[in-house]
């Protein structure tokens, strides 16, 4: 008796190597067709130099057009040649670089060509970058050290409004901007704590208690906004800030100096939470733990692992990280505190981990690219484009689609993450 079974069918996926190799031809398409037809006469000029600072250098002066039509033709070649040659992961990451570069770059050849606004203030635009991309890079870190023992967080934006929040409170009623800042941990932490005991403890859905704590977090601080600071704003939201602290010798250095060591102190607590947990993570038998934790708890349960201990301490300590990226939108920043602050930087955090494949360094180069794009939006209205307001908004969450839907290709996160354990 012959037995008829159904044909199996197998899904039909298109290789990441040829969506990659579309996108480049694509992005060069753009440069050529969009930024080089439609530039206006004239050259760009880029700016390296702040002004009254020394050694001043040359302004560099490009044709618009011309530096878009070879910029597009470099990224249609590196699009043709990933489709032909299946790179290796040092030469596909490469090309991503190179292509974004000249994405980047042709846009602000077309954005300045012509332009009787000014020529375009290339230190200002990295400064603005780096201090854009604190909270995002320190809420991926956050994010990372949930998500590498096991406990999903989406609970960084409400972390990071709670901690602008009492950063901001607690700076204003004492006078002081250390205290800020560290009530503004301390809060991010306690938003840790409750994550930690409903996902932990009581085995709810990471993902459905991290949005309900983001949402408790967002009505909790507007009501307070509205009754408490608004109100009392000379007590509560004086509008307290750190001032800038330029590092001796290495602050001087062109174009390097005034972006990476004139800053104020949350930009060298952020130098200093990238090593530590990158060291920690990958070379400390701390760090060996976590992930076993992360990977495959059964395992390190068996060898004397506390597993719940080890995913308790991460989450808090993610949640006092989160916080201190909070505080920096207050204290660190404008000064004082108003209504959604955090303006989704918390979920853009978390696209910027999952582009960083849950590595600390990965994690913070996504957060540069999408605080560049946060940064680009503002130089882009000073030098009047024709482009809309809201469109020029809308840059850095697009960017943040395009960037995890297009580029990120397929990644693997934790094998245990977002899976309760339940001790046998």
């Amino acid at each position: 008796m012959t037995t008829l079974t159904a044909p199996v069918r197998v899904p039909v996926s298109i290789s990441r190597r040829y969506l990659a190799a579309g996108t480049f031809i694509l992005l060069g398409l753009i440069d050529i067709f969009i930024f080089g037809v439609f530039a206006h006469s004239g050259d760009a000029r880029f700016v390296l130099s702040l002004p009254g600072t020394s050694p001043h250098l040359p302004v560099i002066h490009v044709p618009g057009a011309l530096t878009s039509y070879v910029l597009g033709a470099i990224s249609i070649g590196l699009g043709i040649l990933r489709a032909a040659v299946d790179l290796p992961r040092w030469g596909k990451r490469l090309t991503i670089a190179v292509v974004l570069l000249c994405f980047l770059l042709s846009l602000l050849a077309w954005a300045d060509a012509g332009n009787s606004v000014g020529p375009l203030q290339v230190v200002d635009l990295l400064q603005g970058t780096l201090t854009a991309s604190i909270p995002l890079v320190l809420g991926a870190l956050a994010g990372l050290l949930g998500e590498r023992s096991g406990v999903i967080n989406i609970a960084i934006e409400g972390q990071l409004l709670v901690g602008a929040f009492t950063a901001a409170a607690v700076a204003s009623v004492t006078g002081g901007v250390w205290l800020g800042l560290l009530g503004g941990s301390l809060a991010g932490g306690l938003v840790g704590i409750l994550l930690a005991i409903f996902a932990i403890m009581f085995l709810v859905d990471q993902i459905i208690v991290g949005v309900v704590l983001d949402l408790i977090a967002l009505g909790l601080t507007n009501h307070l906004y509205d009754r408490v600071m608004s109100p009392y704003a000379n007590t509560f939201n004086a509008g307290n800030t750190f001032s800038t602290i330029k590092i001796p010798v290495l602050g001087n250095i062109p174009i390097i100096g005034p972006i990476f060591f004139d800053a104020n102190i949350f930009l060298y607590i952020t130098y200093a939470l990238i090593l530590v947990i990158q060291i920690g993570l990958f070379r400390t038998r701390w760090g060996l733990r976590v992930r076993a934790v992360g990977e495959h708890p059964v395992a390190a349960d068996t060898v004397g692992i506390r597993v719940l201990w080890t995913r308790y301490r991460n989450v808090i300590l993610g949640g006092l990280v989160a916080g201190i990226g909070g505080a920096y939108l207050t204290v660190g920043s404008v000064g004082f505190f108003t209504s959604d602050i955090s303006s989704g930087f918390g979920y853009i955090a978390l696209a910027a981990m999952i582009f960083g494949r849950w590595t600390p360094l990965g994690s913070v180069a996504a957060a540069l690219l999408f605080g560049f794009s946060f940064q680009l939006q503002t130089e882009l209205s000073i030098l009047r484009v024709p482009v809309s307001s809201f469109i020029l908004l809308m840059a850095p969450y697009v960017a943040t689609i395009i960037a995890v839907a297009g580029l990120v290709g397929r990644v693997r996160p934790p094998a245990a993450d977002g899976k309760p354990y339940v001790k046998a």
